[in-house]
């Protein structure tokens, strides 16, 4: 039976991201499968820790209301696909020592807040 113990040992991936002193400071921690799923704290396992009680409050409701609840995303499920950018950026990331695939999948998912 897949109770609350059962989800909270998963390997659900926690995004950490700073929040700008404009905004107050410290840190955004969120589930990469459950991007409504946040916390925040002053330090990075702060937010962590945050995130991780609402996490498991989320779960327990969600099992007693009997809905589905998404398992970790499997990161060997990736898919190729060819991008055409102008030289000088390749360059540039080159230049950087930069993962091309990595970079580009790290301002996808920033820019679609997920």
């Amino acid at each position: 039976m897949k109770d609350l113990k059962y989800y909270l040992s998963l390997p659900y991936e926690i995004i950490v991201l700073p929040i700008s002193q404009d905004e107050g400071g410290g840190y955004l921690a969120r589930y990469k499968d459950f991007p409504y799923i946040m916390g925040d704290g002053e330090s990075e396992q702060e937010a962590i820790n945050d995130a991780k009680k609402a996490f498991a409050f989320v779960i327990e409701t969600d099992l007693k209301e009997g809905k589905f609840i998404k398992e970790p995303s499997n990161e060997n499920e990736k898919v190729r696909v060819n991008v055409v950018l102008p030289r000088f950026v390749l360059d540039e990331m080159k230049a950087r020592n930069l993962n091309r695939s990595q970079f580009l999948t790290n301002l996808a998912i920033e820019a679609l807040s997920i």
